[in-house]
């Protein structure tokens, strides 16, 4: 008796870390945005960085959503008569963020920060695939401690295990 129920605690134990690494790596579909957005026109089309818009990249462990005050800057003038435009301006007259939905998660026991990745020119491409040719939010890839240990490798850098893990 005692080894079937510790076999049925076992199952269920790694159903629930199978479904934390599923969320964890973000490789849920996109969430609904308030306000459409696309990675195709901003970074394909338009060649904007992606820099441009998620500053907080170069400096910290998120890249950041762009505010309002950066979105308005352009679109004051670009493209200011369409619809998605005219609701983005909503909310910069209320004075209200937008409320965008998390397109990335990471395990508590991980520790990831852009500025290091940026700053050794690591395109956000190796990470988030394809970004320039997205019209949705992009979902980062399965960030398995395999991927990130290989990438590690590829480059000759650090896989001591406290480089991710504190």
């Amino acid at each position: 008796m005692h080894v079937r129920h510790a076999a049925g605690i076992a199952v269920i134990v790694l159903a629930a870390a199978a479904a934390l690494s599923y969320t964890a790596s973000g490789r849920e579909p996109p969430a609904e945005t308030p306000i459409p957005f696309s990675h195709r026109l901003h970074a394909g089309e338009n060649q904007i960085p992606c820099l441009y818009c998620h500053a907080n990249a170069r400096r910290s462990s998120v890249a950041g959503i762009p505010s309002i005050q950066r979105c308005m800057g352009c679109h004051k003038i670009t493209a200011a008569a369409k619809p998605e435009i005219q609701k983005l301006k909503e909310y910069w007259d209320r004075k209200e963020p937008i409320r965008w939905p998390k397109a990335t998660w990471m395990p508590d026991f991980v520790f990831f920060e852009h500025w290091p990745h940026v700053r050794a020119e690591i395109g956000c491409q190796a990470c988030h695939g394809p970004v320039e040719t997205m019209d949705h939010p992009p979902t980062t890839r399965a960030l398995t401690m395999d991927f990130c240990v290989g990438c590690h490798r590829a480059r000759n850098v650090s896989i001591d295990c406290a480089v991710c893990h504190r």
